[in-house]
C-alpha cells in the first residue's frame, strides 16, 4: 500500500517491533513488548524508567517546521526532496512526503536500500552511482517496480562509462536517469568547469542505457558562513549552473523531456536557491526546480540557528515563521568532583560536536520542576566519550538533576541514536526507528 510516495503498511509495522537491549535509553520494564504496546501504555519521559542519556523529540516543533517548509516551498514555487541521511527514520520521511515533498535524497546504496525497503517511489540520489553491485541491484529494483523513480549524477565520463558497462552487461531493461552536476574547484564532486560537463552530458547521450534528464549542484562547497562575500560567491556559482542548464538546452541535450530536474539547496542557502532556479529560462524549457534541505526538519540550537535562512534576513522573506530546534537530549549529573564542574551521563558516543558542542537550557531537580538556566550560569567545556564535563558560573546543579541540552548538526546525533522518543509535553507519543 502506497501513499504519497511511501509503503505506508511498512512504516505502520515499526510500531510491532520489540524493544530490548539494543535500543539505548529505552526503560527495561518494556522489554519484550512491542513498540505499540509500550506506546498504549501513555509512557513519560521521566516517569517510565527512562535512562540517561536520552534523546527525545519535540512533536510540536517537528510539525511546525514540516508545515513551515511546506508552505514555503509551494509560495515559492520550488519542489523539495530533502535529504533523508540526517534522520534515516522512514517514519519521518513519511511525514515529510505527507506535507508535499516530491521525493527523497539519498546518498549511498545502503541508503537506498533502506528507502526501497519502505517504498519509498522518488529517490534522488545525489552522488554517482559506479559500484557494479550497487548498479545491479538498482536494475532489479527499476525493474520489478514501473512506479519506481530514480536519478544520480554523473561527473564525468569515465564514470558514465563504468555506469553504462554494469547496467548493460546486468541487462538493464529500464535506463537510469542522470543528472550532470557541477562542482567547482576545490569543491567536492562535480564536474570542474561547464566544458567538462557538457562533455559529461554528451556521453550520458550517447549511453544506450542512460537517460540524461537535468543538471545538479552544491552550493554548500561554495562558501561556509553568511558574510555577504560568501553569500555572493553562492550568487556567482549557482549563475554557472543556469549557464549550464542553458548550454545544454540550446545544444538540443533536453529534447523531448517532459521535465527538465535542476537541482541544489542545502540547509544555509535554500533561499538563494530557490530564486536562481525560479528565475526566467529559455523559452520551452521546462525547468523543475528541486531543492535537498534536509536540516529544516529537527533544525537546532548551533550550526542552522545561525545558518538557516529563516534564522536570519533573506532573499525571499515573508511571513513565514522561523524553525524550531526539535532536538534536546536530557543527561543526569552523576558527579561534582570540585566547585564549577559538574560531569554529567553524556558523551561523544551521543551527541553531536563537530559543529558546537551541546547547550545547558534547562534543569530537573528533585522536586521534578523544570526551570531554564540562566542565561551564561553554565557551559560545556567539553566531552569525552561517556561524559560531559559542564562548567559551572552561577549554576548549581545537584548531583541525581536531570540537564535538557539543545543540540546542533542533526546529522551527527542521529546517527548515534535508533530508537527515538517523541515528546508531547512530558508524555511520549511515539518511537522513531532509525537506519544508519
Amino acid at each position: 500500500m502506497s501513499s504519497r510516495g511511501i509503503n505506508v503498511e511498512a512504516v505502520q509495522a515499526l510500531h510491532d517491533e520489540r524493544i530490548d537491549w539494543r535500543f539505548k535509553g529505552m526503560p527495561s520494564d518494556a522489554f519484550g513488548t512491542t513498540v505499540g504496546e509500550f506506546l498504549a501504555t501513555k509512557p513519560t519521559v521521566f516517569g517510565s524508567g527512562f535512562v540517561g542519556p536520552l534523546l527525545t523529540l519535540d512533536r510540536a516543533a517537528l510539525q511546525h517546521n514540516l508545515r513551515t517548509m511546506a508552505d514555503w516551498c509551494t509560495e515559492h514555487g520550488v519542489q523539495l526532496a530533502p535529504h533523508g541521511k540526517t534522520t534515516m527514520a522512514p517514519q519521518l520521511f513519511g511525514q515529510q512526503l505527507m506535507n508535499g515533498s516530491w521525493g527523497i535524497t539519498a546518498a549511498s546504496t545502503s541508503q537506498l536500500r533502506v528507502y526501497r525497503a519502505f517504498g519509498v517511489e522518488r529517490i534522488l540520489f545525489a552522488n554517482e552511482l559506479v559500484d557494479p553491485s550497487g548498479l545491479a541491484w538498482l536494475a532489479d529494483e527499476l525493474d520489478g517496480d514501473a512506479d519506481f523513480e530514480f536519478c544520480c549524477y554523473a561527473d564525468s565520463v569515465r564514470g558514465v562509462q563504468l555506469m553504462s558497462e554494469a547496467l548493460a552487461s546486468h541487462g538493464a531493461s529500464r535506463p537510469v536517469d542522470v543528472l550532470v552536476e557541477l562542482g567547482l574547484p576545490g569543491g567536492r564532486t562535480g564536474a570542474r568547469t561547464k566544458a567538462e560537463a557538457r562533455e559529461v552530458a554528451d556521453a550520458v547521450l550517447a549511453s544506450p542505457v542512460l537517460r540524461l534528464v537535468g543538471v545538479a549542484g552544491y552550493e554548500g562547497e561554495v562558501a561556509h558562513d553568511i558574510s555577504d562575500t560568501s553569500l555572493s560567491a553562492v550568487d556567482g556559482y549557482l549563475e554557472h549552473v543556469r549557464e549550464l542548464v542553458a548550454e545544454l538546452s540550446e545544444a538540443g541535450h533536453f529534447a523531448g523531456l517532459e521535465q527538465v530536474i535542476v537541482t541544489a539547496g542545502g540547509s544555509a542557502y535554500f533561499d538563494q536557491v530557490a530564486e536562481a532556479l525560479t528565475k526566467g529560462w529559455p523559452a520551452g524549457l521546462p525547468v523543475l526546480p528541486v531543492i535537498r534541505s534536509g536540516g529544516y526538519l529537527l533544525h537546532d540550537d548551533g550550526f542552522y540557528r545561525v545558518r538557516s535562512p529563516f534564522s536570519r534576513e533573506h532573499r525571499l522573506a515573508g511571513d513565514e515563521s522561523p524553525f524550531r530546534p526539535a532536538m534536546r537530549i536530557w543527561a543526569q549529573v552523576m558527579s561534582r568532583p570540585e566547585p564549577g564542574l559538574a560531569l554529567l551521563t553524556m558523551g561523544r558516543r551521543d551527541v553531536s560536536f563537530d559543529q558546537g558542542l551541546p547547550e545547558p537550557q534547562v534543569i530537573r531537580g528533585a522536586d521534578g520542576v523544570i526551570h531554564e538556566f540562566p542565561e551564561g550560569s553554565c557551559r560545556v567545556r567539553g566531552l569525552a566519550d561517556q561524559h560531559t564535563f559542564l562548567e559551572l558560573s552561577g549554576a548549581d546543579p545537584q548531583v541525581g538533576d536531570w540537564v535538557g541540552f539543545g543540540l546542533s548538526h542533526p546529522c551527527t546525533v542521529f546517527d548515534k541514536w535508533s530508537l527515538i522518543p517523541v515528546v508531547d509535553g512530558g508524555e511520549v507519543i511515539d518511537l522513531v526507528r532509525t537506519f544508519f
